[in-house]
This record gives structure tokens, C-alpha cells and sequence, in this order.
């Protein structure tokens, strides 16, 4: 009973942050107006009300016949609606602020609450190592649109959006610099996988499931999820099918209707779900202010530069050799528009990402830098791991140069480097804490290579 109690009370003061919504159109109390409150926790519009009236009106049916039919039913009370309707708050949306909050909070806001590009970049060399270009075109983009956002357009300049491409190989860091910059933001970011988006209507995720997953990272906080951050990953997965029989409801038509959410449109968005279906409420969200980061892997896509850069004669005066640009590192960093119409982006989606940015492939310096530089350091998270235990953990420099060169025979970009290390680490983890007299335990090149074990020290 106290629960129940509790949980009433809880509810009660939900209520003051949280709009109510119609259990029939899932409409919010802000859009339908007040709504009309029936027995069991049960919230229906006026408007929903006159449609149930008008259908029994239309279908001959008296209200005295539904009366009859309901003799013999238990209440509705039977049921305890209110129990189920008011435990979460998944699937209610919180009130709007008022014109005049709106207005105070964008007062308050200033150019001095938006960190500088310098400032932003630096906090990134903090997490991620490497991809200084990156980072910097990174931070000024980020800038610029949150400028943009809080800008005063009376003069008659209205500034545009700057969405962008991120273009790099797999284990890069595009994810990962996406995250750690929405965090020190502290902004609502969603993080949508493209594989997943089909065309309205067939199996698969909407496009509106994107901005809805954005809706549930702002703990369904409208005005502030449409000043966040969506990453949609995967994005060359959608590119143009060049050869295909059937019809491409996950490439072509998918980049198709992304247009609306990447230029700015006022979009229906599911609360609490995936799709939109008659369970589930929806609202409106304006995406002129999101932030949208597209990033994709874009294998073959070198290829595609390779043949631009040689499409002069192989033959007579001024001629290339065709494996002129066989090998050469980073050919990524020469990627035009033209390179991701042949890949199979449409022009018009190009067009909305105006900013492209490419990640450097990691070599052995940048591996050895991810091991040991960043805050969160794969080799500072063992030596924490084993200084728990009592025991120091060192690795010899040349024993980091083994895990950088077995992580780039792998080609999966710094993923790989876990999974070295916790392939070597695993008998060491388990055999440390049986002996209490381990003071220090040093990683050689020779244990990496198989030609001995790990240096122990005792106290």
C-alpha cells in the first residue's frame, strides 16, 4: 500500500513537468487542448470524444444500447487503468517552456557559453589521439552551428546549416569523437545505425526513429532534443545499388528522405518507440537547429580517386602510370563530390553536408600513441586493473610496438588493440592474484612474440 501510495505522489508531482496525453489520438494536452479526464486514469480529448459520439450517432446505436451492453461487465476500476497509464514517464512528453522562458533563456546565452574552437580541440586531444585535421574542422563546425542556433536573423542574414560527412576507415575514431564531444557539450546525442533505415512502409526502422532515439537521450524533453547531436552511422551502407532488380528500399529512397531531416523540417516523431503505430503517442520536433554528423567507412571509395587522379593517356607525352597512387597512405584526404556521386551518393544528399572531413589511416606511431596517451588508455585501464591487486604492470616500448604491428595486420583500426592485449593479459590477470608476494609484472616483446613469459618481480 505505501508503494501505491508513493508512486501516486510521484505521479502527482511528474505532472507539474510532464503534459498529459489523449489515450486515443496520443496527441499532447499543448496541441489537442484540455483534455477530458475519465474514470481509471483514462485522458481523451474533446476531439476524440465527438468522433465516438458521431461513429455510435452514424451506426444507428443509441447510448441506452451501450448501456445494456456494458450490465454484466465489471467497472472499469476492475482493471486499475491508473496503475498502468501513470508508472512511467517513457511515453509522456514534457511540457513546453513559455514564450517569455524561451526568450530568457536565449537572453542568457551568449557567445561566451559556447567553448571556442581552440578550446574544443583541446579537450579532444585529451580523449582522441591523432586526426588533428579532423578535430579542428571538427570543432569549428560545431562551433558555427551552435552560433547559428542562438543567432539574431533581424539584419536579414539567416546563417546556414553545417551538417557533416565524416569519412575515414573502420576503427578511425568517428564514433568515438562524436561521443566524447557531445559529452562535453552536454548535449542530448543520438547515435542511429543507417542499416537499419528502410523506406516508409516496408520491414525496417523509419526515418523518424532517428530523431525519436534523439527524443529519449533528452529524457523526452522536445526543445532540447532539437538543439542536439545525431550521428547516423554507416551512411555509405545506403548508397545506390548499381546493379539491382529489385526495388532499393534501403539505399536510393532512404537518402531521399533523410533531405527533410538533414535541411530542417517540422517532423511527427514516436515517443517511446520505434515506429508509429496506435500505442504510440507522437509530437513534433523542428530539426532546423539539430546537428547532424553523417559517417560511413566508404570501402572501395579509394579506388573510385585512383581512377579521377589517372584518367589521362597511359600512352605517348604527359602520360600516368596507372600504379602511380598504388600504396600511397591517406589517398582518402583527395576526395571530392564527384568521387561520392560515383560511389553512389545522390547529389541532392551531398548537397546538405557541406562540411567533409576525412580520417587519417592509423599508423604504428598512432597506435602506440592510442595505447598509452589518451585519459581513458587501454594500458592506463590495466595498470588500474592490476594496482587493485597490489601489483605495478610496465610495458617494455618495443612490447607496445609488437601490439601496434599485430593491431594493423588486423585492419580493423584501434578495435583491434583490446583485443590483443586481452588475449595476452587474460593468464596474467588470473595468475596474479593467486601469490600475494607479485610486487611488479613487465609486458616484453619476447612473451608478445611467444618466446617466454612476462618479467616478475617480487617484493
Amino acid at each position: 500500500m505505501e508503494d501505491k501510495e508513493n508512486s501516486k505522489t510521484l505521479n502527482k508531482e511528474n505532472t507539474k513537468e510532464y503534459e498529459e496525453i489523449c489515450y486515443v489520438c496520443h496527441k499532447p494536452e499543448s496541441e489537442v487542448g484540455e483534455l477530458i479526464h475519465m474514470p481509471g486514469g483514462l485522458n481523451v480529448c474533446k476531439g476524440c470524444t465527438q468522433n465516438a459520439f458521431d461513429s455510435f450517432k452514424n451506426s444507428g446505436m443509441q447510448i441506452s444500447d451501450l448501456m445494456k451492453m456494458s450490465d454484466g461487465l465489471p467497472p472499469m476500476s476492475f482493471l486499475d487503468l491508473e496503475s498502468i497509464t501513470d508508472d512511467s514517464n517513457k511515453r509522456k512528453i514534457k511540457k513546453r517552456k513559455t514564450k517569455e522562458e524561451r526568450e530568457e533563456e536565449k537572453k542568457n546565452f551568449d557567445l561566451k557559453s559556447i567553448p571556442a574552437p581552440h578550446k574544443i580541440k583541446e579537450q579532444l586531444d585529451e580523449h582522441v589521439v591523432g586526426q588533428e585535421k579532423a578535430k579542428k574542422m571538427l570543432s569549428v563546425a560545431v562551433y558555427n552551428h551552435y552560433k547559428r542556433v542562438f543567432s539574431d536573423s533581424s539584419d536579414g542574414v539567416e546563417i546556414e546549416k553545417s551538417n557533416v560527412l565524416m569519412i575515414g576507415p573502420t576503427g578511425s575514431g568517428k564514433t568515438y569523437l562524436v561521443k566524447t564531444l557531445a559529452k562535453l557539450l552536454d548535449v542530448p546525442l543520438a547515435i542511429a545505425d543507417a542499416t537499419a533505415l528502410t523506406e516508409a512502409g516496408y520491414i525496417g526502422d523509419d526515418i523518424e526513429s532517428v530523431i525519436s532515439k534523439l527524443l529519449v537521450a533528452a529524457d523526452n524533453d522536445v526543445e532540447r532534443a532539437e538543439h542536439g547531436i545525431v550521428f547516423i552511422d554507416e551512411i555509405d551502407k545506403i548508397a545506390k545499388k548499381k546493379e539491382t532488380r529489385t526495388r532499393d528500399v534501403s539505399g536510393e529512397s532512404v537518402q531521399q528522405e533523410l533531405l527533410k531531416l538533414l535541411e530542417g523540417s517540422v517532423v511527427e516523431v514516436p515517443v517511446g518507440g520505434s515506429s508509429k503505430n496506435m500505442m504510440v503517442p507522437t509530437t513534433s520536433v523542428d530539426t532546423n537547429n539539430i546537428l547532424f554528423i553523417c559517417g560511413g567507412a566508404f570501402p572501395d571509395l579509394e579506388e573510385i580517386i585512383k581512377e579521377r587522379l589517372t584518367e589521362t593517356s597511359s600512352i605517348g607525352f604527359g602520360s600516368e602510370l596507372k600504379d602511380r597512387f598504388d600504396g600511397r597512405e591517406n589517398l582518402i584526404r583527395e576526395v571530392t563530390i564527384d568521387d561520392l556521386r560515383a560511389f553512389g551518393m545522390i547529389p541532392e544528399f551531398l548537397g546538405r553536408l557541406p562540411v567533409i572531413m576525412t580520417l587519417d589511416v592509423l599508423s604504428e606511431d598512432y597506435m602506440i600513441n592510442i595505447l598509452t596517451k589518451p585519459k581513458n588508455a587501454i594500458i592506463k585501464q590495466y595498470k588500474k586493473l592490476l594496482k587493485m591487486d597490489g601489483v605495478e604492470l610496465e610495458f617494455e616500448e618495443e612490447a607496445l610496438r609488437v601490439i601496434a604491428r599485430k593491431a594493423l595486420e588486423k585492419h580493423t583500426g584501434a578495435r583491434a588493440l583490446r583485443a590483443i592485449i586481452e588475449e595476452y593479459m587474460q593468464d596474467i590477470m588470473f595468475e596474479i592474484p593467486k601469490d600475494e608476494s607479485i610486487a611488479k609484472v613487465t609486458v616484453t616483446a619476447d612473451f608478445l612474440e611467444n618466446h617466454g613469459g612476462p618479467v616478475i618481480e617480487f617484493k
